[in-house]
């Protein structure tokens, strides 16, 4: 079995951004009712307390109208937690002065809409999707169905997959969150499988501890995605070790990787 690590590196995290973004580009602008503009990529803000996949709560989206889809996270209602939100708007706008559209995603612990934040000078009111709204046993149930009938999952399908261990359900987040991830592990398309697990990982970093990781990364380990994953892994340990002079021979033995690859590594290194 691979070893994944649930903190992932950057080298494995561009890969994830990458199918994340990719897929999200098809599926979104409609989003669960709101109408953003289409995704065109994922970036990282390189702001304090901004992080995307990887070891944050948010993900931020470039879209065609040249402005900033912001998705937050959250599991419980607080209302520090939309100060910490428009804290984020306002830095990403002074920044780089582009409108952002924030959707603020609640886990199904929130039972009702939390309020904006309204004073004498300032008014700030994202959209807010609370997915106790949705049933997740019989998404689960629907999706699952037409991955066994061979039906091609539809854009709606898809958001549903990524968003599933969210939703009001009888399954516990973390054993949910992996079978979304085996139901996209078994996509016919493998270009849409690999984006799929890509994103439902991605998705589920945002809101399951370390621990909870375990099971879906299980799943990532025996997909596609989790081979291509490590592979670019062991490229990372090759150009350490190259870094240190060890032997190309040596290099190959220890990673699993072609004496042809790690010597193009090492000439890349060499012309750096």
């Amino acid at each position: 079995m691979i070893c994944l690590s649930a903190k992932i590196s950057k080298h494995v995290n561009d890969i994830l951004q990458k199918h994340t973004c990719a897929l999200l580009r098809d599926v979104v602008p409609e989003f669960y009712g709101f109408k953003t503009g289409k995704v065109k990529e994922l970036i990282n803000p390189e702001l304090p307390d901004v992080n995307v996949v990887g070891g944050g709560t948010d993900m931020v989206f470039l879209t065609d109208e040249d402005a900033y889809l912001h998705l937050g996270f959250e599991t419980g209602k607080d209302q520090g937690d939309i100060v910490k939100h428009l804290n984020y708007d306002a830095r990403l706008i002074q920044r780089d002065g582009r409108n952002v559209d924030t959707i603020i995603i609640y886990t199904s612990d929130v039972k009702e809409a939390p309020r904006g934040i309204q004073s004498q000078t300032l008014a700030y009111n994202p959209h807010v999707i609370l997915m106790t709204e949705y049933d997740g046993d019989a998404v689960y149930v629907e999706l699952n169905t037409k991955i066994k009938t061979g039906e091609e999952l539809s854009d709606k399908d898809i958001l549903n997959l990524l968003f599933l261990p969210l939703m009001r359900t009888t399954i516990p987040r973390n054993e949910l969150a992996a079978k979304s991830a085996e139901i996209a592990s078994t996509i016919p398309d493998p270009v849409k499988r690999n984006s799929c697990v890509a994103a439902a990982y991605a998705f589920a970093h945002k809101y399951l501890s370390e621990e909870e990781l375990q099971k879906i990364l299980e799943v990532v380990e025996m997909s596609d995605m989790g081979t291509l994953l490590v592979k670019n892994k062991s490229v990372e340990i090759a150009k350490s070790m190259l870094k240190d002079r060890v032997s190309i021979e040596f290099v190959a033995r220890h990673t699993d990787l072609d004496e042809e690859i790690v010597q193009r590594l090492k000439d890349e290194l060499d012309s750096e």
